[in-house]
């Protein structure tokens, strides 16, 4: 039968298991030669991709867990239920359900199998573990800097002037350290919490980015270092949120400005892409370039692109997958900051539906470029 017929001349309660996200399989248990699949329905079919009436059931499940389970709920006559993971490029954990029916036709006892897809579920929960793990880790040492440094004071360098200034500026260092981890965290529990909202805003890139090169003045003046802002034919307008988008062109430039040397210079560049193509073309030669985060592209879709380069001392290949995880740091090239930053940008950007394109080379320097539907 079609899954045309399947979904018009099917009993209502097949027309229903068609329907269903989870994949349902009916098994025949007695069959000559091993359980036998009598039906699946149409997230069945899709998943396995062959014919499954008829067909053995090791054809498509070759997982011993879910087997016994079988043997188990046919020994039992109960219901049982096993968690199992299936190996491939991606790794998916799965849940599957194991209901006896009673007789069959035949001989033959029939089950219904049913299989959800907890690969979600998991990868978030062991992200919230990690996330949990590296906050408190990153938390767990400044404080116990200060802890070491107050006991230190109240003893033997309470008296010693010298030792009190040294020890107090690493304090208010380490106070600081903690002060800005607390509010990328808060920043970053914000972004998250609306991800999935899309912002309705309009936003001016090229004023936005002028704004953010006056603001960091200090920063550059401080480092020796020269910011020179490059701006093509307009219009720079895209739909968002101006101080989430302030946010991440402040976060890329001041990492561009903190990772050079001095006497160098961060170029930021902005320009009108026709395509998305053209938006995340590579812009430096010899280097690598990754994709950190990609939109869904539509033929018609015009981009604004910001790109930010440095020219610095560059980040090996096999680090640039991973900048964009939560508390990475390039070995090396710590920087004082909380590991969060481009955790931050990869959210906000994604909640704006664009695009993040980083290229580097080491000694020649890094590329990041951000590209954002044009309106």
């Amino acid at each position: 039968m079609s899954e045309a017929a399947l979904l018009t001349d099917a009993p209502p309660a097949q027309r229903i298991l068609e329907l269903l996200p989870d994949p349902v399989l009916l098994v025949r248990a007695g069959a000559a030669g091993g359980p036998e699949i009598a039906y699946g329905n149409q997230a069945a079919r899709t998943l396995f991709r062959i014919e499954l009436t008829g067909a053995p059931l090791g054809a498509a499940l070759r997982q011993p867990q879910v087997l016994e389970a079988i043997e188990e709920a046919l020994a039992t006559e109960a219901a049982v239920e096993v968690a199992f993971e299936s190996i491939g490029v991606q790794p998916r954990f799965w849940r599957a359900f194991v209901r006896p029916l009673g007789e069959g036709e035949g001989d033959g006892r029939d089950l219904v199998l049913m299989l959800r897809d907890e690969t979600d579920a998991r990868r978030t929960e062991r992200m919230r573990a990690d996330f949990l793990a590296n906050a408190s880790h990153e938390l767990r040492t400044p404080l116990a800097s200060l802890a070491g440094f107050v006991e230190t004071l109240r003893t033997h360098a309470r008296d010693d002037k010298d030792a009190r200034e040294r020890f107090l500026g690493i304090m208010a260092e380490q106070a600081g350290r903690m002060a800005r981890l607390i509010d990328d965290l808060l920043s970053l529990s914000r972004i998250e919490l609306n991800e999935h909202i899309a912002p309705e805003g309009t936003v001016d890139l090229a004023k936005a980015t002028q704004d953010v090169a006056d603001a960091i003045r200090p920063l550059t003046a401080d480092r020796g270092v020269a910011v020179v802002l490059e701006t093509g034919p307009g219009p720079f307008s895209v739909t968002g949120d101006r101080d989430q988008l302030v946010q991440v062109i402040q976060n890329l430039v001041e990492n561009a400005v903190k990772y050079s040397a001095v006497g160098t210079t961060v170029r930021v560049k902005l320009f009108a892409a026709e395509s998305l193509e053209a938006a995340r073309a590579p812009s430096r030669e010899g280097a690598v370039a990754l994709s950190l985060l990609s939109p869904d592209a539509a033929s018609s879709q015009s981009y604004v692109t910001l790109r930010v380069a440095d020219a610095g001392r560059g980040i090996a290949r096999q680090h640039l997958p991973r900048l964009s995880e939560r508390f990475y740091r390039v070995e090396g090239q710590r920087s004082g900051g909380t590991g969060l930053g481009l955790a931050i940008v990869k959210h906000i950007i994604n909640r704006h539906r664009g695009g993040i394109l980083v290229e580097s080379a080491e000694g020649q320097g890094s590329t990041f470029s951000i590209y954002l539907p044009a309106v």
